[in-house]
């Protein structure tokens, strides 16, 4: 992996890590106490969260030539340890959470990103597979 495609990788995932997390803190209380409906704040950052992913995916995407499958695969779990890493040194000790209360309500929603970022290169690779031999492959 040459090094320009490494830090697009690495960086990229950490903006899909701070992006969000500034955009949650103007909703929280200096207390740590939501400032709305907790539910409205959560699908915001999510809806967020996964627009953000999915259009940083397609970015890094456009440099692929070839095992788009693999991309995606490296992509998504590069992502949801840079996520899952950054939450534990930084969202953990500011909510107090234990890592099972973590990962129930937080953790597990990052396992959309290697699932869209997997679903991107496959399809990258259907339409590959359909331009250069004709055939879908499904």
């Amino acid at each position: 992996m040459s090094a320009a495609k490494y830090v697009k990788l690495v960086g990229f995932g950490i903006l899909t890590w701070l992006l969000p997390f500034l955009l949650s803190v103007p909703l929280y209380s200096p207390e740590g106490v939501p400032l709305y409906d907790i539910f409205l704040i959560k699908s915001v950052l999510i809806v967020f969260s996964t627009a953000l992913g999915t259009f940083l995916i397609l970015v890094y995407f456009r440099g692929v030539r070839a095992r788009f499958v693999r991309e995606g695969a490296l992509l998504g779990g590069a992502w949801l340890l840079i996520n899952w890493g950054l939450d534990a040194v930084v969202l953990l000790p500011l909510s107090g959470m234990d890592a099972g209360t973590y990962m129930a309500q937080i953790g597990l929603r990052y396992l959309t990103i290697p699932i869209i970022a997997l679903g991107i290169g496959y399809a990258a690779e259907q339409a590959v597979r359909v331009a250069t031999d004709g055939t879908s492959g499904a």
